[in-house]
């Protein structure tokens, strides 16, 4: 990380439109000397470090609980002594088993997740104690029930108005429900001591996320949109993680800026979330002239915007405010979203906005319409969605609209 991008930027091969770019972050491969010490290696490891965690707290006699939406309180999990796990399936290998079940125009996230528990071929959700079915979706909803066919599932229930408070008062009476489920079935109360605690926990790592996201503001940053989205992790709460964290923050800030990025559209990517595996479509803006300063997505900012309230009053009821106000498409109307959007594209200096749809997510597809108004005509900015789903097959077509996209920008 002390030098700059560590190799000259390697140019996409005309006859590969989808070659992502180089890693910059650490100098190189992960083979180059000194690359075993830097965060992002560690973080490129992050399914086998996940799933070595999960062994080990499972062992301890730790409830593995599953998630598949950010409206899922892993404080709440971790307090009870559970391990809260992304289930969001993000291979397309997975699909065809799913399509024998489901309709083949679903979700491809919903058809993956539910792929890998045909063919049980995710650790995560094999050794799940519980899979925690939300229903922000209407699609998820359905595949839950089936799921739950062969699974212990719980069903938390979502309300979508956004500013009414018998909403409000219904999701906190959801929270409330949710705490007794995990205390029957885990046999340990969730004390307001225990539940502060995992708040903390959970609040240092919105924190840490957010600082490293705020990396992305310099001109040029310090890293580059794809190798920012590998620092997550499918389980919230492993210490490692957290230093991991820390040490790439002090790295990065230390970083001399790439000024192979100065001359990248600096690009907002909103829509549906980037889970593990399906980040084509990051791959594909970055190695064709886009540099994705800010991830307005679930996988990037959405869920760490704000912290649950630790000071004073019931935990209970600051974890349910925090959750409710995520601005997801699933709330009518979604106003929230469209503020965040407005005070991201300034923060973040964005030169356009591109939006990802995946196949049959009608919300985000619906809402983009508004996304794209408040982008050309209120922001200012170019716009451009891309509607796919995991199968590359529509890769080349998606890489000409990106780079029609910057140059756009660039004639602007």
């Amino acid at each position: 990380m002390s030098q700059c991008c560590g190799k000259p930027p390697v140019e996409p091969k005309p006859t590969d439109p989808c070659k992502p770019p180089e890693p910059a972050v650490c100098g190189g491969s992960p083979a180059a000397a000194g690359a075993a010490e830097c965060p992002l290696t560690y973080f490129r490891r992050m399914i086998p470090n996940c799933l070595a965690y999960a062994k080990a707290a499972r062992q301890q006699g730790r409830p593995i609980v599953g998630i598949m939406c950010e409206y899922a309180p892993r404080e709440l999990i971790m307090a009870a002594g559970g391990v809260p796990v992304c289930l969001c399936g993000g291979a397309n290998e997975t699909i065809p088993a799913a399509e024998e079940i489901l309709p083949s125009t679903l979700c491809p996230l919903i058809k993956s997740t539910f792929g890998y528990h045909v063919l049980k071929s995710n650790p995560f959700l094999e050794m799940a104690d519980l899979v925690v079915a939300e229903t922000t979706c209407d699609g998820k909803k359905k595949m839950f029930e089936l799921m739950a066919e062969s699974r212990p599932t719980y069903t938390l229930e979502l309300p979508q108005k956004e500013n009414d408070a018998d909403a409000r008062a219904h999701w906190a009476a959801e929270i409330r429900k949710f705490k007794r489920e995990l205390e029957i079935r885990f046999g340990r109360p969730i004390t307001h001591e225990a539940l502060r605690k995992a708040i903390a926990v959970m609040n240092r790592e919105r924190r840490l996320r957010r600082e490293l996201a705020a990396l992305m503001k310099a001109s040029p940053p310090p890293l580059t949109g794809r190798e920012l989205l590998d620092f997550k992790s499918s389980i919230s709460g492993i210490p490692e993680d957290y230093e991991q964290y820390e040490k790439a923050l002090r790295m990065l800030r230390e970083k001399r800026p790439c000024p192979s990025l100065a001359s990248r559209v600096r690009v907002l990517l909103t829509g549906v979330p980037l889970v593990h595996g399906a980040e084509r479509v990051l791959d594909i803006i970055e190695g064709h002239g886009g540099l994705v300063v800010c991830q307005e997505n679930c996988t990037g900012l959405k869920p760490i915007l704000e912290d649950v309230e630790l000071n004073g009053g019931d935990p209970l009821d600051a974890l349910a405010e925090k959750y409710y106000r995520i601005p997801c498409s699933v709330h009518t109307a979604n106003e929230r979203r469209m503020e965040s959007l407005r005070n991201l594209a300034r923060e973040y200096q964005a030169q356009c906005v591109l939006e990802l749809i995946w196949q049959a997510c009608l919300t985000y597809d619906i809402e983009s319409h508004r996304v794209k108004r408040l982008a050309e005509q209120e922001l200012g900015l170019p716009y451009l969605r891309i509607e796919t789903d995991y199968s590359p097959s529509d890769s080349a077509r998606i890489a000409v609209r990106v780079e029609a996209l910057c140059e756009t920008v660039r004639q602007r």
